[in-house]
């Protein structure tokens, strides 16, 4: 809102200045909050693991609007069911909110469902797909180096001499760590190979 506004009567702002205007009046005593909307779109894996960490680091409330169902599960505890106009919270998990979706348990939502044509995906979207799989694999590749060293580290006898204690437990930390990120990253990998299946089916 620019400052030539700032006498304008709030009944003849836009929607999207009254938009600002409500979260300028509820962030004006400098809560300890963030609002992302859909802050994963156009970022790497590395990007969007960093971002769930940071998240999760972060002691203040987050409003998170996001398609993203691995960012949601890594970091949500609590869900808002945004439908026909209104916010309910909502109860249930992020499975069966997908499956509420792909379901067509109402007449209006089996219309809609057999109105849709499937839509073939084009070039530059198979390519952006084998694009990310090949992003993935490397990941899951250099976490699978990384797991292995730290493996052979963990596996030489010195490393259990009493002395070296707390070295043995950074180095376990750290191997629980890769553990952690190669199970994510996996996820992540069958996720990209099944939506390039699917385009390519």
């Amino acid at each position: 809102l620019g400052a030539d506004q700032a006498d304008t009567e709030v009944g003849r702002l836009s929607g999207g200045q009254k938009a600002r205007l409500s979260l300028l009046l509820a962030t004006l005593d400098a809560p300890h909050l963030l609002i992302l909307d859909e802050p994963t779109n156009h970022l790497d894996i590395e990007s969007r693991e960093a971002l769930s960490e940071a998240l999760n680091d972060y002691s203040g409330a987050v409003i998170l609007v996001s398609h993203d169902m691995h960012l949601l599960s890594m970091v949500a505890d609590r869900l808002w069911l945004v439908e026909g106009g209104r916010v309910a919270p909502y109860d249930d998990d992020l499975d069966a909110y997908r499956k509420m979706l792909l379901s067509a348990d109402t007449p209006e939502r089996a219309q809609t469902v057999r109105a849709a044509a499937p839509k073939r995906p084009g070039r530059d979207e198979l390519l952006a797909l084998r694009a990310e799989v090949r992003k993935c694999e490397a990941r899951v590749a250099k976490l699978e180096e990384m797991r292995a060293k730290l493996q052979e580290k963990l596996a030489d006898p010195d490393m259990y001499d009493p002395a070296r204690a707390d070295e043995r437990l950074l180095w376990q930390k750290k191997f629980a760590e890769a553990e952690e990120a190669m199970e994510r990253a996996e996820a992540l990998w069958m996720e990209a190979l099944e939506k390039l299946d699917k385009a390519e089916a």
